[in-house]
């Protein structure tokens, strides 16, 4: 009587395994590797258009924007430039003004932390040939030992402008303004790819909103203790 019944629409397999109908190991593991070669063709062409848009940003004479590109890029250099904006905040904005600084300057912590001892050391992409893809020396700052994946000059700058932005709206505006800037200068003076600044302002944005979001919890838990 067993030898004629059917085992159903699945079949036990050897070891254990079972395996349903019109489905075989080696059908699942064709389709994981054309998944990832897919993937990795995808990758690879976004890498070509991120470097054919560096080598046009290269290639493209700019001498007025060449000088004030390359001392705003010096400027962001350890944060400089948002330490100093969050001190005038700070000094000028009263409680709100100080509260933003803080959150903003604590934005830019995490965030560095984040991008230059974790995802910098898993990306590893090397810097930019800005002599092979000739970039001209006008525009030169100091190229950084770091690897380039992503920008953590950018990644701070959106961390701040995001943060005090939300705490003080009037600074949003020329906040994001300010940090796009620095961001494009990375790319303009040589020392990033478009990408590396683009994902760098996609991390920054986030752990921006994040700690903002934790300082608000913070202040509300504060409140409720002194209740």
């Amino acid at each position: 009587e067993g030898r004629g019944s059917s085992a159903g629409p699945c079949q036990p397999r050897r070891g254990g395994a079972i395996v349903t109908d019109g489905a075989t190991p080696g059908a699942a593991s064709t389709e994981a590797a054309g998944r990832a070669d897919y993937a990795k063709s995808v990758v690879g062409e976004l890498g070509q258009v991120d470097r054919a848009v560096y080598g046009a940003i290269a290639d493209t004479p700019t001498p007025l924007l060449d000088e004030p590109m390359r001392r705003l890029s010096n400027a962001a250099n350890f944060s400089k430039l948002w330490f100093g904006i969050g001190a005038g905040v700070a000094l000028v904005g009263g409680r709100r003004g100080r509260r933003a600084a803080v959150t903003g300057l604590v934005s830019i912590g995490v965030t560095s932390a984040v991008v230059n001892q974790g995802v910098k050391r898993m990306a590893n992409r090397k810097r930019p040939d800005r002599t092979g893809e000739d970039v001209p020396e006008e525009r030169y700052v100091h190229m950084p030992k770091s690897t380039s994946f992503p920008s953590g000059h950018s990644a701070s700058a959106f961390a701040f402008a995001n943060s005090v932005g939300a705490l003080v709206p009037a600074l949003s505006v020329p906040l994001h303004f300010l940090a796009g800037a620095v961001a494009y200068s990375r790319v303009h003076t040589g020392v990033h790819y478009p990408g590396d600044v683009i994902i760098g302002a996609l991390i920054g944005s986030a752990i921006g909103d994040l700690v903002v979001s934790g300082e608000a919890w913070w202040m509300r838990r504060r409140k409720r203790s002194h209740a």
